[in-house]
């Protein structure tokens, strides 16, 4: 398991019986985790000091129960960067902290290079890794298919001091926009890719990720750059697991660039216990080292 284990303005306080006690700053969180099967008590303090719990309906869905003061937004600091949060639909806070294990894999990948990387960051949500690749010196290509996702992501970017650095912020179906990519002839050195389980992209057009994943790696497989440095993807689709993800890097993109492949669960580390979450799961090929 890869942990998520430097973060200082957010913490996993405890988990029990299907819910993670969390600290985004100074607000403390209640929110659903179904992998949390274990009953273990509430044994930490804020469990009762929490300012928001999301509860789940038994008919889908679920909203936001105020037991405290919230603010609308606010924003938190992973090292030189910052985020917006806020809470929103189906327990989200637009942040997976567990992805900041893969923040550091890039930036040292970026900042280690001998010129500057053109990263593709597909599926790319509020920009957690857009941003960590800007702020390391990448030229980044950000797509996703929510035009409120993207505004998010330049938010972020503005409060991370790289509002001006060299990217692009682009609304799109990610299949459509590969495949024009791959008409084009344009090429990137990292590719990193957090599909959603099951999605529409803003044509109303179906993804459902165990059906779809296979074919667009080997898609993205053809923009990649003679020279590319890595392909990241990441899923929290149950029946997707890392040994699954890394057979396809490995079937699709070792034989054609060589390097290596690896896959493995991301947790965050749990302060009430000293164990971990497991919290999603990715795989990595990287260019062999020269």
């Amino acid at each position: 398991m890869r942990n998520s284990d430097k973060w200082r303005d957010y913490e996993l306080l405890d988990c029990t019986d299907g819910e993670r006690l969390e600290r985004w700053g100074d607000v403390i969180l209640i929110r659903p985790d179904p992998q949390v099967i274990w009953k273990t008590g509430r044994r930490h303090p804020l469990w009762r000091k929490a300012n928001a719990r999301y509860n789940r309906s038994q008919t889908g869905g679920g909203s936001w129960e105020l037991l405290g003061k919230l603010p609308d937004r606010w924003e938190i600091s992973y090292g030189d960067l910052k985020f917006n949060i806020k809470t929103m639909g189906f327990k989200h806070t637009g942040l997976f902290p567990e992805q900041a294990a893969n923040w550091d894999l890039v930036r040292g990948m970026i900042e280690n290079a001998d010129k500057p990387l053109k990263v593709l960051n597909l599926f790319a949500y509020t920009g957690g890794a857009t941003v960590a690749a800007l702020k390391s010196g990448a030229h980044v290509t950000h797509v996703d298919a929510s035009k409120g996702m993207v505004q998010w992501a330049k938010e972020n970017a503005v409060s991370s001091g790289v509002a001006d650095a060299p990217v692009r912020w682009l609304v799109d179906d990610c299949i459509k926009f590969v495949q024009r990519e791959i008409r084009r002839g344009n090429k990137y050195d990292i590719i990193i890719m957090d599909p959603p389980s099951y999605g529409r992209g803003p044509g109303g057009e179906v993804w459902k990720l165990e059906d779809e994943v296979y074919n667009f790696v080997s898609l993205c497989e053809q923009l990649l750059a003679d020279d590319a440095r890595a392909i990241l993807i990441n899923s929290y689709t149950t029946g997707l697991s890392p040994s699954v993800m890394e057979y396809i890097l490995g079937s699709l993109i070792v034989p054609k660039h060589g390097g290596t492949v690896s896959g493995a669960e991301l947790g965050l580390p749990v302060a009430q216990t000293g164990m971990s979450l497991p919290c999603g799961a990715t795989a990595i090929w990287k260019k062999q080292d020269k």
